[in-house]
C-alpha cells in the first residue's frame, strides 16, 4: 500500500536549468527552474531581452580577447565577477576586476546585472604605461650618465695623449703684473731707486754709505758741479750728487739708467759701480775718491 505524506524534493545547482513536471489534472507543465547562489547576475529583463543581451555579450567577449588593451564587457545572465575574471585571465582575479569597476558595480560586488558594462584591463594598461614611462626615464638617465662618462673618458685620453707626445701643459693663468715701485722725487727716493737698480746688477752698497758720501760731495744737490779743481782745469769737471767726471760716468754707466750724468739715479748707480770696482763698495769710501 503506498505510503502517504512523503514528497520528493528536487535539488538544483547554481545556474542549472531543469524541467519539473507538475501534474494539474493530467496535463504536464514544463517550468524552467533557475537556482542562483553566489555573485551571479540576476535576471532583470524578459527572455527576448536576454537573447539580445547574450548576443551583445558574445560580441563583448570577442573584443576582450585582445588583452593588451582595455575592453568593455557586457554582463550576461549567469555571470559573476569571479567567472568573468577567470574567463578573461584578469590579473588579480575578481577583486582586481571589482576595483577597476567599483563605480559601475556599486558597493556590493555580488550584485551585478545583465547588460552592465565592465572595463577589463584598464588598470593593467595604466600600470603598463607607467612602467614604460619609468623604463624610458631610467633609460634616458642611463644614456645621459653614459654620455657624461664617455666625454670624461675622451678628455682623459686626450690629456694623456698630449702628455705622451710631449705637448706643453696648459699654461697657468698669468698673475697680474706687479705695479712698479713708486719712489719719491727727492734724495730719499733717488737713493732707494738706485739701490733697487744696484741689486739687479749685483752692485754692493747701503743706504747709509750712499747718503753719507752724497752729503759730503754735493750736499744733496743733483745739479752740483765743481769748476775749480784739477778735473775742471782739465775740462772734465765733477758733476751731480756724487761728483762723477764724464769719463768715469761713461765707463761705469749702468744699463737701464739715464745717460745724463746729472740724472740723480744714473749718477748714484754709476758712482757706486765705480766705487765697488776700486774700493769694494761705496760703504768703504770716506773721502775724495
Amino acid at each position: 500500500m503506498p505510503e502517504m505524506g512523503k514528497h520528493l524534493r528536487f535539488r538544483t545547482s547554481s545556474l542549472t536549468r531543469g524541467i519539473i513536471a507538475v501534474s494539474t489534472g493530467g496535463a504536464a507543465l514544463a517550468l524552467p527552474v533557475i537556482g542562483a547562489t553566489g555573485a551571479f547576475a540576476a535576471p532583470a529583463q524578459p527572455v527576448a531581452v536576454e537573447k539580445a543581451a547574450t548576443s551583445t555579450a558574445v560580441s563583448g567577449k570577442a573584443i576582450a580577447a585582445e588583452k593588451s588593451t582595455p575592453v568593455t564587457y557586457s554582463v550576461i545572465i549567469g555571470d559573476s565577477l569571479s567567472k568573468i575574471a577567470r574567463e578573461h585571465s584578469v590579473n588579480g582575479g575578481w577583486k582586481a576586476l571589482y576595483d577597476d569597476n567599483r563605480k559601475a558595480v556599486g558597493a556590493n560586488p555580488d550584485l551585478i546585472h545583465a547588460g552592465l558594462k565592465l572595463t577589463i584591463g584598464a588598470k593593467a594598461a595604466d600600470k603598463a604605461g607607467t612602467a614604460d614611462k619609468a623604463e624610458s626615464k631610467a633609460s634616458g638617465s642611463a644614456d645621459r650618465a653614459e654620455q657624461s662618462a664617455d666625454r670624461a673618458d675622451r678628455s682623459d685620453r686626450t690629456d694623456t695623449a698630449l702628455a705622451a707626445q710631449g705637448a706643453p701643459a696648459a699654461a697657468p693663468a698669468a698673475a697680474p703684473a706687479a705695479e712698479p715701485a713708486a719712489y719719491t722725487d727727492d734724495l730719499d727716493g733717488w737713493i732707494k731707486e738706485s739701490l733697487a737698480v744696484m741689486a739687479e746688477h749685483g752692485i754692493p752698497g747701503s743706504y747709509d754709505g750712499i747718503h753719507r758720501n752724497i752729503m759730503r760731495e754735493s750736499s744733496g744737490n743733483p745739479m752740483a758741479i765743481n769748476n775749480w779743481d784739477s778735473n775742471a782745469a782739465a775740462g772734465i769737471p765733477s758733476k751731480g750728487l756724487l761728483q762723477v767726471i764724464d769719463p768715469t760716468f761713461q765707463a761705469y754707466h749702468v744699463p737701464g739708467t739715464s745717460t745724463d750724468s746729472y740724472d740723480p739715479v744714473a749718477n748714484i748707480t754709476a758712482a757706486c759701480n765705480y766705487a765697488a770696482d776700486r774700493y769694494g763698495s761705496i760703504d768703504n769710501v770716506f773721502g775724495a775718491y
